[in-house]
């Protein structure tokens, strides 16, 4: 990843995530209808299946973005970070 700057880090992390969300949500609503869906006290959702679809993959690109973030920061080499810091850029 040398060579990147942090926008385009930022883009890449969120092109995949947003990518991987939208299979995730194919995947997840292929087996659960969002009418039967209850918040954890046990009331039901009464959102629009919609709606429940559009927040499900908000919930899913985010979840993934950051664990895109947090293998693109982990697979880093020490000296890249290092340098990155003592430039002044993340």
């Amino acid at each position: 990843m040398d060579g990147m700057t942090r926008g385009q880090r930022a883009l890449s992390v969120f092109w995949a995530a947003f990518l991987m969300a939208g299979v995730l949500e194919m995947i997840v609503f292929a087996h659960v209808d969002p009418g039967s869906l209850h918040w954890f006290g046990g009331d039901a959702l009464n959102l629009e299946p919609r709606a429940v679809y559009t927040l499900a993959f908000f919930v899913f690109w985010a979840v993934i973005s950051v664990a895109c973030g947090l293998a693109l920061l982990l697979c880093s080499h020490a000296d890249e970070i290092n340098r990155r810091r003592a430039a002044g850029r993340s």
